[in-house]
This record gives structure tokens, sequence and C-alpha cells, in this order.
């Protein structure tokens, strides 16, 4: 029988060519995923507040590899100036990546990339954390485009109400 999880532990001591170690990545973690030839993968994955599509797109001739995180937000057309000011409040937080509003489709959109080495390998920890920061990120601003889109709150208040921090546990 097949353990991923052997896999998994496998490769936690090579590197990888990059689509081969996220699809062992998703398969270890049991999220759905489909290939798109040698250069592109998607994986689904469900969070705290909605689904996120998780696709990464391999560029060998630049040794570059870029991880999008789609959280099933669609933005309408009359939210999108409040939405691109959300925008830039938010990427002034951000270390690695940033969001992205698709102005075609209104699709909103976490993009990390990031260089590989010229082997153009692909270690496990590097994977995990370039995977986990996209889905990390859009979980922990996820409520600010809801508040906006649903809400009705203006950017500055949408952020101030969602980024409260709790402390201790209920």
């Amino acid at each position: 029988m097949h353990d991923p999880r052997e896999e998994l532990d496998e490769l936690e001591r090579d590197e990888s060519a990059p689509m081969d170690m996220l699809a062992a990545l998703f398969e270890a973690r049991g999220w759905d995923y489909e290939r798109d030839g040698d250069d592109e993968i998607t994986a689904e994955y469900k969070g705290s507040w909605t689904n996120y599509q998780v696709r990464a797109v391999w560029r060998p001739e630049d040794t570059a590899m870029q991880v999008l995180a789609l959280p099933d937000i669609n933005v309408p057309a009359e939210k999108k100036s409040q939405v691109y000011t959300a925008l830039g409040l938010i990427n002034e937080q951000i270390w690695l990546g940033h969001f992205d509003l698709w102005a075609s489709n209104g699709l909103l959109v976490f993009r990390l990339a990031t260089l590989l080495p010229g082997s153009g390998l692909l270690g496990l920890d590097q994977a995990q954390t370039l995977v986990d920061v996209a889905i990390d990120e859009c979980e922990r601003f996820y409520p600010v485009f809801q508040f906006i889109i649903w809400g009705d709150k203006s950017p500055e208040e949408a952020i101030a109400s969602a980024l409260v921090e709790t402390h201790g546990e209920a």
C-alpha cells in the first residue's frame, strides 16, 4: 500500500523538480491536485473561511516559480475602488508576496514568487513555506475583503475590524 508520508519523508532528504515536489506535498496533505504539463500544478484547499485554489507556475528559463492562492472571492465592480485601497494598505504589511485584483474578472489573488538555484530544484521546506505563506496571508486578510464587499465598511474600518488581535482563550 502506498503511503504518501513515506514519499514525503524521502523528499525531505532531497530536492526535486518543482512540480514533482509540490505534487508530493499536495498528495501528502490529502489535497486534490491536477498537473498541467511539467510547468504548472493546481490544488484545492479548504481553509477556515473559504476554499482556495493554490496554483504554482514554473519558468525553467528563469529558474523562477510563482505560487498563487485564489480565495473564493469575486469583487463586484462597484466595490473595486474600495478593494484597491485595501490592497494598498494590506500589501504595506506583507513581507513576502502581495495581493492583486485581476481587473478583467474581479478575482482576488495572492502572488508569491521565488528564484530557485541554477539546478532548478525545490526542497520540501521551501515548498511548504511558499504554500503555507500564501494560504496564511489569505486566511489572515479574508475578513477584510468580506467586510468591504458584504459589510459596506471602508477599507480602513475593514482592516481595523478584521485584524483585532485576541489575547488568551475563551
